[in-house]
C-alpha cells in the first residue's frame, strides 16, 4: 500500500484537504497529514514561525514516512503545493508523484481580491482572516512564493495540477505557468468551472477526487 503526503496551506490545516486524504484512504492509500510550524494555533505562533520552519515541518514528516516506504505520492494545497514542489526537486527519486491543487504561483494581491467578493459575508470572511495574520508571516509566504520560480524549472515527478477557474486568492494563469514551465512529460491540468480556491471542498469535488486517484493510479502503472 503506497502512501500519499498531504501538506495544507498558509493559515490553514488538514481540513483543506481532509475530503481528498479520506478519499485516498478508501481507495487503499495511506494518507499522512500534519500541521505545518506555526499553524493551528496562536497568532503568536504564526508571528515566531518563517517559511524555513514551514518547509522542515514538512520535510520531517516526508522523512519519516521515506524511513518505510521507498517512495511516496505528495498532495500540497495552496502554499503546500509550494513546498510539495520543493521536496519533490530534493527527493526526486523517492516521489512517485506531485499534485499541485490551487498553487499559488501568482497569487491575487489584496485590492485586487476585494473586488472578486460577490456578498458581504465573504468579504466580512477575508478581513477576519487578514487582520489576524501577522504580517512577517505574510511576508514569508511572499518571499516562499518569489524562491518558488526557480523550483518549477526543476519538476521531474510526473506532476498533476488542478486550479479552480472561480478561485479568488490564486489567479488562473498559474495553472498554466506550470504546464508551461514544468519540464516533466508526465503532467496534466485540471481547471475546475464550479471551483474556487478550496477545490477539496467545491461542488464538483468528486470530479477532482476521483481524477487526483486516477492520475496516481497511472503512475503506479
Amino acid at each position: 500500500m503506497d502512501s500519499c503526503l498531504f501538506i495544507h496551506g498558509f493559515t490553514g490545516g488538514e481540513y483543506e484537504i481532509s475530503p481528498l486524504s479520506a478519499f485516498m484512504e478508501q481507495n487503499d492509500y495511506r494518507s499522512r497529514t500534519f500541521t505545518l510550524q506555526g499553524h493551528g494555533g496562536s497568532k503568536r505562533d504564526l508571528q515566531q514561525s518563517d517559511r524555513f520552519g514551514w518547509q522542515k515541518s514538512a520535510e520531517d514528516e516526508l522523512a519519516g514516512l521515506l524511513e518505510t516506504e521507498e517512495r511516496v505520492h505528495l498532495i500540497g494545497f495552496s502554499t503546500g503545493a509550494l513546498i510539495a514542489s520543493e521536496l519533490s526537486v530534493r527527493y526526486q527519486s523517492r516521489i512517485k508523484s506531485l499534485t499541485l491543487l490551487s498553487a499559488p504561483v501568482f497569487p491575487i494581491n489584496p485590492v485586487e481580491l476585494l473586488k472578486t467578493f460577490v456578498n458581504p459575508q465573504m468579504l466580512r470572511n477575508y478581513l477576519s482572516k487578514f487582520g489576524s495574520t501577522p504580517a512577517k508571516a505574510t511576508r514569508e509566504f511572499q518571499r516562499l512564493v518569489r524562491e518558488s520560480f526557480a523550483v518549477y524549472p526543476q519538476i521531474q515527478t510526473p506532476t498533476l495540477i488542478v486550479q479552480g477557474s472561480r478561485d479568488h486568492l490564486v489567479k488562473t494563469k498559474s495553472a498554466y505557468y506550470l504546464q508551461q514551465t514544468i519540464p516533466t512529460s508526465h503532467k496534466q491540468v485540471l481547471l475546475v468551472d464550479q471551483s474556487g480556491h478550496m477545490v477539496c471542498h467545491c461542488a464538483d469535488k468528486e470530479r477532482i477526487l476521483n481524477q487526483v486517484l486516477q492520475f496516481i493510479r497511472n503512475t503506479d502503472e
